[in-house]
């Protein structure tokens, strides 16, 4: 990785916070809340207050909600 990338603000995802995931994967926070609770949402962790969800936790979610088709 660059040294200088990294001093101009340059850091990978560490983790997305609800607003982002929802951004980032074009779903709506209502969406998200009705697939955690039907047991289909991304691992979450909780830091404080905060609701987090880690990149590993959104690509395994990203997995789970692929389908095969015929």
């Amino acid at each position: 990785m660059n040294k200088h990338a990294i001093g101009r603000g340059y850091l990978p995802q560490s983790a997305f916070t609800i607003a982002e995931f929802c951004d980032a994967h074009r779903i709506s926070r209502t969406h998200l809340h009705n697939l955690m609770k039907a047991g289909k949402g991304p691992r979450v962790m909780k830091v404080g207050r905060r609701v987090l969800i880690s990149p590993e936790a959104a690509a395994e979610w990203r997995k789970s909600m692929e389908v095969e088709v015929a």
